[in-house]
């Protein structure tokens, strides 16, 4: 069935309500939503908490309440009801345009992988809250240290490396798998600081995602993992929450276009956040993003040295439930060609299994990240100039009679070579300024000193 087909079908979707119930250091949180006429749905979380933290907390209410915001799209995206009723809390007109613009600016590659040209931020949505007001805390908690949530990849190693100093110092951790609990081991956290909590997909969205029939696709989950990660920093009395969103993450995966895969890992996303959270709830924990200073290429140089996560650490979503590379998906290719700098061929085979740079079934993803055609993939990848960058740089190791992979023999012979391999690295001393980190942190940031590309040792 179309967009248009389904909304008329199913013009009424519903946040019931959520539940708050408290067990010794546990928090449990489930959400009712509902698709008149089609399903009702009941996700759920699990959080950490001290065991004399009061369930009856407003600000814990108030946080819940937004979470549930966020975790409803992942429903109403199957049918894309145009009626949106909040029965369990109130918003106002500028709090309805916030969350209309995350939803629509966070549902970019939805709209456009479903061929959904009609879609307009004014009525592709109505929202109508029927609840009571949250109460803004006029105290907000005063917490220490840092939380870190940790996805398994390489960049969140990386701020936990900036931020070891830092105490007290936590991990987050939803739904742990391999590669995330061995980021968190290889840091040497120990079992109190690796907060790990759970968050459980409705089954009747799963079965009817299986269906075929209804919509399907990519929803913001860093939006999820903002709200539900400064819920846990709340709980467990952390200042801030520092993420490990880069500068490349603003840019947009089409180009010519607002449709952006990483649009809440996105700068415009956290400061929109931060303002809201501020305004409308006051917890007290400061969120931001650690690397937002810096691009892809500098983390990359910077993890190159940091052996100890370089067997553990995985950002492949396809082999994500199996712990691995699966070593045929831009994300695997990215990765390879971003480290391929500063990580010699044999390193890269022991993190890998492979040369990947020597498949040639992954030549259309490279051209899609060099920007050969204006469609990067819909996977959280660096900006085609730090690709071409990378791919330049790499060449570098190579001599005049060497044998090329076969992915950079191709490069050479497209005019992105040409208009590369001449000019200055602009991220060897690379700093955005457009971020929010704190005063007390930036200075890490400053302190780095790119060493180029030979591989280097432990730091």
């Amino acid at each position: 069935m179309t967009y248009n087909e389904l909304r008329e079908k199913y013009k009424n979707f519903f946040f019931i309500g959520y539940d708050i119930r408290k067990e010794k250091d546990k928090i449990y949180v489930r959400y009712e939503f509902e698709t008149e006429g089609l399903a009702e749905f009941a996700p759920e979380w699990t959080f950490v908490c001290g065991e004399d933290f009061d369930p009856r907390d407003k600000t814990l209410d108030a946080l819940v309440f937004s979470l549930g915001m966020v975790e409803l799209i992942s429903y109403w995206k199957i049918t894309c009801p145009p009626n949106v009723y909040i029965k369990c809390g109130y918003l106002d007109e500028y709090q309805k345009s916030w969350w209309k613009k995350q939803y629509f600016s966070g549902l970019g590659e939805f709209f456009y992988t479903n061929g959904i040209n009609d879609a307009d931020i004014d009525d592709f949505m109505n929202i109508i809250p029927e609840g009571g007001k949250h109460d803004r805390c006029d105290a907000p908690q005063k917490g220490a240290g840092v939380l870190i949530p940790i996805g398994g990849g390489k960049d969140s190693a990386v701020t936990i490396e900036l931020l070891k100093d830092v105490t007290p110092r936590g991990c987050y951790i939803i739904n742990p798998r391999g590669a995330t609990v061995g980021t968190a081991e290889a840091a040497g956290f120990d079992e109190k600081e690796i907060i790990a909590v759970s968050r459980t997909l409705d089954k009747n969205m799963l079965a009817l995602n299986k269906e075929g029939i209804y919509l399907n696709g990519h929803t913001p989950f860093s939006a999820i993992v903002a709200f539900s990660s400064v819920i846990e920093a709340y709980l467990g009395g952390y200042e801030y929450v520092a993420l490990s969103n880069e500068a490349s993450a603003n840019e947009s995966t089409v180009s010519g276009s607002d449709v952006n895969h990483q649009y809440s890992k996105s700068f415009d996303f956290e400061k929109d956040f931060c303002e809201y959270e501020s305004k409308y709830i006051n917890s007290g924990v400061r969120y931001f993003s650690m690397l937002r200073a810096w691009s892809e290429y500098e983390i990359a140089e910077y993890f190159s040295r940091l052996k100890r996560y370089h067997k553990v650490f995985r950002s492949c979503n396809a082999g994500s439930r199996e712990d691995k590379w699966c070593c045929n998906c831009p994300k695997c290719l990215f990765v390879y060609l971003i480290l391929s700098p500063f990580l010699s061929p044999g390193e890269l085979e022991e993190i890998f299994g492979e040369n990947l740079a020597d498949k040639e079934e992954l030549s259309g993803d490279f051209k899609k990240l060099i920007g050969e055609v204006p469609e990067k993939p819909f996977e959280c990848v660096g900006s085609r100039d730090e690709v071409n960058t990378a791919v330049c740089a790499a060449l570098e190791r190579y001599g005049d009679g060497d044998k090329l992979p076969v992915l950079f023999e191709y490069y050479k012979k497209t005019p992105f070579y040409e208009q590369y391999r001449g000019r200055k690295n602009p991220y060897t001393d690379y700093f955005n300024e457009e971020n929010l980190i704190p005063d007390i942190f930036r200075e890490k940031l400053r302190k780095h000193r790119f060493k180029g590309n030979s591989p280097g040792g432990e730091r």
